[in-house]
């Protein structure tokens, strides 16, 4: 059997072998308009060949029972900002993220630091243009600048741009993008982000295996190494000169392994 071959069995028994749908289906071909992104980026720590990407197929899970709010909409209790000095208020039900120009990225942090399988849902809207996302099973480490927040990150990227990775997966603090959404598939969720109105994010995580969708629009599918098992939430709002972002209906379902097992896309 040729190499060729070889690897692309193995990973096939690796999509299996860590629970991702058996409706996973791989993508092979970078899209032209995408070219220039793809040149940037090609070369980071975590870039996934574009052959060995899978698509995410599924429908967006229910988001309707089992879940736990997780911001009790007047203050920021069990949160904590972490890794700058950028600013976090509860507001009218909200969470209200606004960068502070020279201050590091920061991350308002979840106190509970030991989330495994989840579906995670928000809602965000930009007031200012600016980066942000939502990092999950994420970790920390102290550092001769500060305290560093790692670890993946589901894209929120704004509002203006050409590039369209809005629910692609960043290594943040880690070696760059674990998935970016440059295939000629990911035209669909390139164009799902609402640049004038409300966004939903879901992030599911089962065992090695995180889908993401956009406006109920399938996005990533990752397939993690083991290097994430667990970890907290973060809601980012990234260094710069500029950049406000709302959050609502922030919330969460914890899976068991056998609710993790059991639980199917849209049931």
């Amino acid at each position: 059997m040729s190499f060729t071959k070889l690897h692309s069995l193995a990973f096939a028994i690796l999509i299996v072998s860590s629970g991702a749908s058996m409706n996973a289906v791989t993508a092979n071909e970078v899209d032209p308009k995408q070219k220039a992104w793809y040149e940037k980026y090609k070369s980071q720590e975590n870039i996934p060949q574009p052959e060995e990407m899978v698509l995410n197929t599924d429908p967006e899970p229910a988001l309707e029972e089992g879940f736990e709010d997780m911001f009790n909409g007047t203050d920021l209790s069990g949160w904590t900002p972490r890794g700058g000095t950028c600013s976090f208020e509860a507001v009218d039900g909200e969470i209200v993220g606004t960068c502070v120009p020279g201050s590091k990225s920061t991350y308002l942090s979840t106190d509970k630091d030991d989330y495994t399988d989840f579906i995670f849902t928000c809602e965000m809207k930009w007031e200012v243009d600016g980066n942000s996302g939502v990092m999950f099973r994420a970790k920390s480490k102290p550092g001769a600048k500060g305290e560093t927040v790692y670890g993946p990150q589901a894209e929120m990227e704004g509002i203006t741009g050409d590039r369209y990775w809005s629910g692609g997966i960043y290594g943040q603090s880690c070696g760059g993008y674990f998935y970016p959404l440059w295939l000629k598939e990911h035209e669909v969720a390139r164009q799902a982000l609402d640049r004038s109105g409300w966004n939903r994010l879901t992030i599911q995580a089962k065992g090695n295996v995180v889908q993401t969708w956009i406006n109920g629009v399938p996005a990533a599918h990752w397939v993690d190494n083991g290097t994430y098992p667990s970890g907290f939430f973060s809601l980012q709002v990234h260094q710069g000169r500029k950049g406000k972002v709302r959050f609502k209906n922030v919330r969460v379902k914890e899976l068991t392994t056998q609710a993790a097992d059991a639980q199917k896309p849209g049931e």
